[in-house]
């Protein structure tokens, strides 16, 4: 059977409701997936928050007797390894599924293939590919982690009309209007962590959660690029720890474990005086005190940085700050998406200049589209994944 406009608009359909649950399913992918009979639904979910049980079998027994006969639409490939909940293709086969329509292929060398394969096998027709370009931006976070070992990076960036992203020395200076600011807080809801230097922590005292009234819950966890770890225990990150996880990113000149290598006390180490350890080892307890998480990865290295905030199971992560860490990820090529927020005010005298403008994206991004939020201005660039 070939693909049909019906086909496609159930996808469509599947790779909406897998966007539900986006960054907040640990390390699976958010995959939707739509049980239909006689062209009408009767079964349909999203991966369950941490990531079990997946879509599949939470719409097969919705459906019941009705997925005898019928078709299941996927956006990824079911799983067909015993893990720690049975394959998705066994289910498939076992409710009598005629036939699966999936967006993307998992790249997971576990899956990759065999998936369909047992499908397959089972007298199940299989279409693969249907919508893939939708789909693969739907799991980008997922797809870039299982392909490059790190996390799906987006810049955004909110610029005024001369340019700036800030004024200096009055840290938060609202740039966009209440529309644009709405949906910033989205994109905080489905993405795995948020990251800022730490002369954006310390000049704005942001909080960097998810402030829209009913999903506060999805709040991302909290990345500090901190290396002397600077971070007052009076700013909001710190005081909301607890409740939200914050990772502060040190130096490992600042680790209690980096002279071991070569036998030698913290006061030796280059550029940290005894008096310095002393203060650092007590920031160091204070922080942890509070909740704080401290990592030791030079945190200058993003290309070091991030495969080991991959191995922490994200996937997904959203640059908001300031101008020197923008333009470290850019640098360093490693950034995936690319907003930016044309607000029509002028910043003027005292401005901190944009890291980047629309004017000047760096190649390999394409453009994807242009929204308005109110008076403001949203262009959006991808790299390929």
């Amino acid at each position: 059977m070939s693909v049909t406009a019906d086909d496609e608009g159930f996808m469509a359909s599947a790779i909406r409701l897998s966007r539900r649950h986006l960054g907040r399913t640990a390390t699976n992918p958010s995959v939707g997936c739509l049980i239909v009979r006689n062209g009408v639904v009767v079964g349909s979910a999203v991966t369950a928050l941490g990531g079990r049980p997946h879509a599949e079998p939470q719409a097969l027994a919705e459906a019941g007797e009705r997925a005898r006969g019928a078709t299941a639409y996927v956006t990824l490939e079911p799983c067909s390894h015993h893990g720690k909940t049975p394959p998705c293709a066994e289910a498939l086969i076992a409710y009598g599924v005629a036939r699966v329509v999936i967006s993307v292929t998992d790249p997971d060398p576990r899956v990759s293939g065999r998936g369909i394969a047992m499908l397959r096998q089972a007298g199940i027709e299989v279409d693969a590919g249907v919508l893939e370009t939708e789909g693969r931006r739907s799991l980008a976070g997922y797809l870039t982690r299982q392909t490059k070992n790190r996390p799906y990076v987006t810049l955004k960036l909110a610029v005024s009309a001369d340019g700036m992203i800030g004024r200096e020395g009055e840290g938060q200076v609202a740039i966009t209007g209440p529309e644009a600011r709405a949906e910033v807080q989205a994109l905080r809801a489905e993405t795995d962590a948020i990251l800022v230097g730490i002369g954006t922590a310390i000049a704005d005292d942001p909080l960097l959660t998810v402030r829209t009234p009913g999903l506060e819950a999805q709040s991302p966890i909290r990345i500090v690029l901190d290396p002397s770890l600077a971070l007052p225990l009076t700013s909001k990150l710190v005081q909301t720890a607890r409740e939200v996880p914050v990772i502060v990113v040190a130096s490992e000149k600042v680790s209690p474990l980096a002279a071991d290598a070569e036998g030698l006390p913290p006061s030796v180490l280059p550029d940290i005086s005894p008096t310095d350890s002393a203060d650092i080892d007590s920031r160091r307890t204070a922080l942890e005190t509070a909740g704080v998480e401290v990592v030791y990865c030079n945190p200058y290295h993003p290309e070091v940085l991030l495969p080991a905030l991959a191995t922490r199971g994200i996937s997904s992560l959203l640059v908001e700050g300031g101008a020197k860490t923008a333009r470290l990820f850019l640098e360093a090529g490693l950034v995936d998406r690319i907003q930016i927020y044309q607000a029509p005010g002028v910043i003027g005298e005292g401005g901190i200049e944009s890291p980047l403008q629309a004017t000047d994206i760096p190649s390999g991004f394409m453009h994807m589209s242009t929204r308005m939020f109110g008076d403001d201005r949203l262009d959006e660039y991808e790299r390929g994944l």
